[in-house]
């Protein structure tokens, strides 16, 4: 299989699809976010692209795992037990399905994510 190139501004790139807020809740701030996918594959399981989102904080509830690389801003990433992992620029990690707790944007965030949903 060969790569397949995507545009992420300009003629061919995906439209950004916007949302505010988590389906577990808004603790703080606005967390508007903008999602550019950019690849759909293993019959509707697997999302690339970009995500971004304003500063907030929101719960999380993690059904799927997700690879995520910061292009820009910092986060901070709790677990219900109080564990907390700071990331910013360049940093990489993995959130593993079964994941609760929340994700706090302390400025505006771009990531690249990779996503895979259950079977």
């Amino acid at each position: 299989m060969h790569p397949i190139p995507m545009p992420l501004a300009g003629p061919g790139a995906p439209a950004p699809e916007e949302g505010q807020g988590a389906a577990g809740g808004l603790l703080a701030g606005e967390y508007r976010t903008r999602t550019w996918n950019h690849y759909t594959g293993e019959n509707g399981r697997l999302f690339c692209g970009i995500w971004e989102s304003t500063p907030g904080k929101v719960v999380i509830d993690y059904t799927e795992w997700e690879f995520c690389h910061l292009i820009t801003g910092r986060i901070v990433l709790t677990a219900e037990d109080g564990s907390a992992w700071p990331f910013g620029p360049g940093d990489a990690f993995m959130i593993p399905a079964g994941f609760r707790g929340t994700w706090e944007s302390l400025d505006t965030v771009r990531k690249h994510y990779v996503i895979l949903t259950p079977g």
